[in-house]
């Protein structure tokens, strides 16, 4: 084939709509999170075009729909095998399915990071969630805690308090990391109540999250350790790229996300591109990846006039 995109968040699906329309006849493969992260929020209202803001599922949904218009080759499956070393390049599904491609675009996106508790895998499904708009719905009226002071965290708690009749974020610093507009939603939120200097020491519960352990000013003199009880407990404090199937070939910063060269969005392995949050660990935003989308399938189809 001559393109294979990997990926289908808003980077995978333009890439795919702009291979296209080149004529490109682009496979896609969906991988574990079809729509990527975006299906994870619920109203998208940064995104140019919907002034009143827009559904992530139906806004993901008709990306997937433009791309099939012209041409592209939806899958689902995960591709979890690639040999770089030659052209065409051979990628292995879960099936055990070989690919050969004469391109790849790589939109593999990133997943949420856990503070690395036993108790986080011991209350996995049982009150532990990286989710809000997927799991919130569960704790209607309950008491639930998020942790993490950044942009995601201030809108996984605003989401929360709609549903919640109580929402504690859990904040590492003497300060929120977010934007100002999402730092004035949560403070002025009276169901919300931020804990700076913070700390989860860990979970405790029959079955389920009852309460969290925590440390408050931890190592200082004057820290103090308390159980806070809570029916749900949410992580928000980043992510990690998708990226270890690529680590033998391609060149990786120190956190795991794809090197890419310049302003474009070629790798060091000439005919493979990276788009999106794989390999951007500054903006990760949707309008962000959508165009690292277009110019990866852009440069993937003047790579191919060139062989």
């Amino acid at each position: 084939m001559k393109c294979l995109i990997i990926g289908s968040g808003p980077a995978g699906y333009t890439a795919a709509i702009y291979a296209g329309r080149a004529n490109m006849q682009p496979v896609l493969y969906c991988g574990m999170q079809m729509g990527g992260q975006l299906t994870q929020t619920t109203i998208v209202e940064n995104f140019p075009g919907y002034p009143e803001g827009v559904d992530a599922n139906q806004m993901m949904m008709e990306l997937r729909q433009q791309a099939e218009r012209f041409g592209a080759d939806i899958r689902d499956g995960v591709i979890t095998k690639v040999d770089f070393s030659k052209r065409p390049y051979v990628l292995t599904t879960d099936r055990g399915e070989e690919l050969e491609a004469e391109t790849v675009i790589i939109a593999t996106g990133a997943s949420a990071k856990y503070l690395g508790l036993d108790d986080e895998k011991k209350y996995n499904g049982a009150g532990v969630s990286a989710c809000a708009t997927c799991d919130g719905f569960f704790y209607r009226k309950k008491t639930v805690a998020v942790v993490g002071g950044g942009d995601t965290a201030c809108e996984e708690a605003v989401y929360l308090a709609q549903l919640c009749q109580k929402v504690y974020m859990i904040v590492r610093k003497p300060f929120l990391r977010a934007s100002d507009i999402m730092k004035k939603r949560v403070e002025n939120n009276e169901k919300i109540e931020i804990l700076y200097e913070h700390n989860t020491a860990g979970l405790y519960g029959d079955g389920k999250v009852e309460g969290a352990h925590l440390i408050k000013r931890k190592g200082e003199a004057d820290e103090e350790r308390y159980d806070l009880p809570i029916d749900g407990f949410f992580l928000a404090i980043g992510h990690k790229p998708n990226t270890d199937i690529f680590r033998e070939w391609l060149d990786l910063d120190e956190t795991g996300y794809i090197k890419t060269q310049g302003d474009s969005t070629r790798t060091n392995i000439p005919g493979v591109f990276a788009a999106g949050d794989c390999a951007d660990p500054h903006y990760r935003q949707a309008i962000v990846a959508a165009g690292s989308g277009c110019k990866a399938a852009l440069e993937a189809e003047r790579f191919l006039q060139t062989i």
